[in-house]
């Protein structure tokens, strides 16, 4: 006689815990995310000083990227303009003000670009 394989009786974990932020199902059902185009995709740039202890960081956003291709992109930019960063959730965050440099550095990569916030 052959067992078939059982889902658990009883989880420790919550069912809403376990569920997919973007579509709302577990297992997630959502499509592979894929990279658009940098002609196709325009980056948000804005300054932010909150919450950061009075320093200053760049932000770029709305960038429609692998987490990969992500990386990789925030590499570049913080080649660009000499300094550290880190790409956290969706978006590259640049240590400093370097919005002028970023705007000229996606620029040449192809990226059309946007200067957000105040």
């Amino acid at each position: 006689m052959v067992r078939k394989r059982q889902q658990p009786v009883y989880s420790t974990r919550d069912a809403q815990e376990m569920r997919c932020e973007r579509c709302g199902s577990y297992p997630c059902r959502c499509p592979t995310r894929r990279s658009l185009p940098p002609e196709q995709q325009e980056a948000h740039i804005r300054r932010e000083k909150k919450g950061r202890g009075g320093k200053t960081v760049t932000v770029v956003s709305h960038l429609e990227l692998t987490a990969d291709d992500l990386k990789q992109l925030g590499k570049q930019l913080k080649h660009a303009c000499g300094t550290g960063g880190t790409v956290k959730e969706d978006v590259i965050e640049i240590q400093g003000d370097f919005r002028e440099q970023v705007a000229a550095a996606l620029k040449a990569l192809g990226y059309r670009t946007k200067f957000t916030g105040g």
